[in-house]
């Protein structure tokens, strides 16, 4: 498929039958096998549920029940979960762009270009000489702490009484287009500072609020139809990357619904292994290009090009904002910095104008979830507007990552907890989303909506068998059983579609082995800790507040985490249950290397055993930060202990609840599914049998 643009000033003049394409898409080869793949596998699951189904109604105990219970359970997250990712299977596509086809414009990116290896000529020498200069003066004034007279301007409203928190909307003109220059002689673009008006006492709604306090400011002084969004700590890296979002704005063909074109997130300074899944390459490329071959990946936060039309209403239905100078159909006619607009641009960015109008709910950005992007980019699609991924060779945007454990694991925490909250809103993706946008779209955003549910079944896998293990209680098929193939189909068959996937996606394994060992310490960490907090909200209980991710390292940090081993160094609750899932699965895999070593036949626990296995392999970061590292970074010795008596704790539980169903000689007990005449007559009768 080809979009072609109509006779416009935008395009070149094609040499042959028509316009030369803007872009192209065609469907992955992948397609088909996932398709397939898909049915054999969804057939697995029907399978293991009806064995999960027998064993229940078979179980002769209340507690063999309640294990039965426990694993039924988690495997139905686990497969809720599979099924919203076959979203991204379904359909994925690869688009390519010709930028050379949409008329050039001038781009400057001094960072980006003078760290690039461009061929360095007298001119280029003096632009970086004049660049390096003004960043020297901008530093200096940052750390002497004040500025000259003729920049003072700005600061004119600021007192004593003002706090980050409490203070008037500050806006300064820095350049402006009509009549600021650079050194060639050529106009510069506008350049405006903004802070919006905080209050204490109003809800500020974080960088949403931020968000839409620019959309009315820009509205009010330029307008400009398209709107780019970047975080503070991403940086351009090429300078055609305007010019390839534009191939698809302005394909009339698509840019009437199109709401925007979303670059992935690229990071500098990950390590060679990206000890903490820090490129999120399932998250920002494997799902996103998924959703593209529906209707368009989600909004990221970050490096993303905007229609400004698409924040006030659908397509087909524009919503007038309060003032006509906001309108997206406003033409700006005076000057930038005429008294009459740089008042209302003071107005609508105070901290009370919000009070009593549709922005964050039905204009602008969307408030009511930490994750306002993701919000905002299903509530937008939700109205009928799409959007699209552009994935050149060369990363549009650079950004940065927190090489610190703790602080990559608080990011995710606070992201599941905003999840969590567009989960079980009205406008949860499950319900609202597949109602308005059809079951693949609904179901791709509830995957991500629902991603702290993973905590579920990984933490149940991380200590149940194990703890079964430790009190000789067998509670998966035995291997000569055929129910043990299909428990084995099931997992070799996942893991290999998503090794695969992250591979052809241009990953390596060992990254992809460190991506997986991720996925299941963020289960037993921030994603568990996340639910907890969003539930313990939900119930009207006080928990953590808002925290900015810090991205700053010493020298040590960095140092280690070049040479991919892990930084704990500080206490945290997420550290203890990780600690205590390390220490749990090492007993119960030696408990059981034991056993073999002493000739027991262990063939109803293999299952049992290896899942302790892979955790140990998945957990060797965490026993060389207990006990083989003296470095800053090593695990405190607070959270060792901590969780070394709540996981004796936790093992003391369990033996009193496995009694019932281990063996008084020290063999390894089965959880029996053959019931005498006394049993089946109570359980007929509708008594527990303990």
């Amino acid at each position: 498929m080809e979009g072609r643009p109509k006779e416009s000033g935008t395009t070149k003049a094609s040499t042959g039958g028509g316009p030369p394409p803007l872009h192209t898409v065609k469907p992955m080869g992948i397609t088909i096998f996932n398709r397939m793949f898909a049915t054999v596998y969804a057939l697995a699951i029907l399978a293991l549920f009806y064995h999960h189904t027998k064993r229940l109604l078979c179980s002769p105990t209340i507690v063999s029940f309640s294990l039965n219970l426990a694993l039924s359970l988690s495997d139905f997250v686990l497969t809720f979960m599979w099924i919203n990712t076959q979203t991204y299977r379904m359909c994925p596509v690869y688009r390519k762009q010709f930028p050379e086809n949409v008329e050039k414009i001038l781009e400057r990116s001094p960072e980006a270009y003078f760290e690039s290896n461009h061929p360095c000529t007298s001119e280029t020498e003096k632009i970086e000489v004049m660049y390096k200069s003004m960043k020297a003066k901008v530093e200096h004034a940052l750390e002497k702490g004040e500025v000259d007279d003729q920049q003072h301007e700005i600061f004119n409203k600021w007192t004593d009484n003002f706090t980050r928190q409490d203070h008037p909307a500050v806006i300064q003109v820095l350049l402006d287009a009509s009549k600021d220059k650079d050194i060639a002689g050529n106009l510069m673009p506008n350049l405006i500072y903004v802070s919006r008006g905080k209050c204490k006492a109003l809800p500020h709604h974080f960088k949403a609020g931020a968000l839409n306090a620019l959309l009315r400011v820009s509205s009010n002084m330029t307008n400009a139809p398209i709107i780019l969004t970047l975080d503070c700590d991403f940086c351009s890296n090429d300078p055609r990357t305007l010019l390839r979002a534009m191939c698809y704005l302005c394909d009339p063909a698509i840019r009437s619904t199109l709401a925007y074109v979303q670059f992935p997130q690229i990071y500098r300074g990950i390590n060679k292994n990206d000890i903490y899944c820090g490129e999120f390459k399932r998250l920002f490329v494997i799902n996103t290009m998924g959703m593209d071959g529906v209707e368009g990946p989600n909004y990221v936060g970050t490096g993303c090009f905007f229609h400004r039309r698409s924040f006030f209403g659908s397509p087909s239905s524009l919503i007038s904002p309060e003032i006509p100078e906001l309108s997206p159909d406003h033409v700006v006619d005076k000057p930038i910095q005429s008294q009459s607009v740089l008042a209302l641009a003071h107005q609508v960015a105070d901290c009370n104008y919000e009070n009593q109008t549709d922005w964050g709910s039905k204009i602008g950005f969307r408030y009511g979830s930490l994750v306002e992007d993701y919000y905002t980019g299903f509530r937008l699609q939700c109205e009928g507007w799409k959007s699209i991924l552009c994935n050149p060779e060369r990363p549009a945007f650079f950004g940065h990552v927190p090489i610190n454990f703790a602080d990559a694991l608080n990011q995710q925490k606070r992201w599941s907890i905003g999840l969590l909250e567009v989960a079980f809103s009205k406008h949860s993706p499950a319900t609202f989303g597949v109602r308005s946008k059809g079951i693949l779209m609904g179901l791709g955003y509830a995957q991500l909506a629902f991603w702290a549910i993973w905590s579920i079944p990984i933490t149940t896998y991380a200590f149940l068998p194990q703890l079964a293990l430790l009190n000789q209680v067998s509670i998966f098929p035995k291997v000569s059983e055929s129910w043990f193939f299909l428990y084995a189909f099931l997992f070799l068959g996942a893991y290999g579609q998503d090794c695969l996937d992250f591979v052809l996606a241009g990953g390596s394994v060992q990254r992809w082995w460190n991506d997986q060992r991720f996925w299941h310490i963020r289960g037993v960490t921030c994603y568990l800790f996340g639910s907890i907090e969003f539930f313990l909200k939900f119930l009207g209980i006080s928990a953590s507040g808002f925290t900015v991710t810090s991205k700053a390292v010493d020298a040590e940090q960095s140092k280690r985490y070049e040479q991919g081993i892990f930084e704990f160094g500080v206490h945290s609750p997420m550290f203890v249950t990780l600690t205590m899932a390390a220490i749990i699965n090492l007993i119960s895999f030696s408990q059981g290397l034991g056993e073999v070593f002493r000739g027991n036949d262990l063939e109803g626990l293999f299952m049992q055993m290896f899942i302790s296995g892979f955790a140990v392999v998945n957990c060797w970061p965490i026993y060389e930060a207990i006990a083989l590292r003296n470095d800053n970074g090593k695990m405190p010795i607070k959270t060792t202990i901590m969780a070394t008596l709540l996981a004796g704790a936790l093992y003391m539980a369990a033996s009193f609840i496995f009694k019932p169903l281990g063996i008084s000689n020290g063999g390894f007990a089965v959880t029996n599914e053959v019931v005498d005449d006394e049993q089946g007559k109570r359980y007929d009768q509708g008594s527990f049998e303990f």
